[in-house]
């Protein structure tokens, strides 16, 4: 899972910095020529559609998504567990529901053939299937957590679940932090 959620973070990131030549090289067109290349703001906006999705996956597989623990953290391990994998359950529904509007939106895109009201007239069916793709992989991950998680409560691995869904304390998450310094001053190095 932390290889699938590399690879999109890396797709994640070379869509952002293309992204961000564009717009600087708009930005100065505009300004030092007074010429537009036109469409920039459409590109943009296919490019957080299918960003976003990516996005969202590699947090959920980092553990990154924002967990209010304070309550739980009073609560019995087993207790814990149970709410980390509710939370991981819910998430999983979350994505689903995410999957199921995109799904919507591309069949009604195909079924009017819907194209953008921009210069372009971009027939939307093709940025929206790169959107399809993208958005299918939130809940793939969601979907193997879930049951991963299933898995451990069934065997009542409250280690387990602890360590795979729990919230990350700030000790660890300090932790985690220092080694990637570490990580990165070797690299530099």
């Amino acid at each position: 899972m932390q290889a699938y959620a590399r690879v999109l973070g890396i797709i994640f990131g070379v869509l952002m910095i293309l992204l961000s030549f564009a717009v600087t090289a708009e930005t100065l067109l505009r300004k030092i020529f007074s010429v537009s290349l036109g469409g920039i703001d459409e590109l943009s906006g296919y490019a957080i559609a299918v960003a976003a999705p990516l996005a969202f996956t590699v947090a959920l597989v980092h553990k990154s998504h924002i967990r209010i623990n304070q309550v739980a953290k009073l609560l019995p391990r087993s207790a814990q567990a149970v709410l980390d994998v509710l939370a991981i359950l819910s998430l999983a529904v979350l994505s689903g529901y995410f999957f199921f509007f995109t799904v919507q939106t591309v069949m009604d895109t195909r079924a009017y053939q819907t194209i953008a009201q921009t210069p372009w007239a971009t027939p939307l069916i093709y940025p929206q299937v790169v959107w399809l793709v993208a958005s299918a992989t939130f809940p793939i991950a969601a979907l193997v957590l879930a049951v991963q998680a299933l898995r451990f409560l069934t065997r009542r691995d409250w280690t387990a679940i602890s360590r795979r869904f729990g919230t990350i304390s700030a000790d660890e998450e300090l932790q985690a932090e220092l080694d990637d310094i570490k990580k990165r001053e070797g690299v530099a190095s």
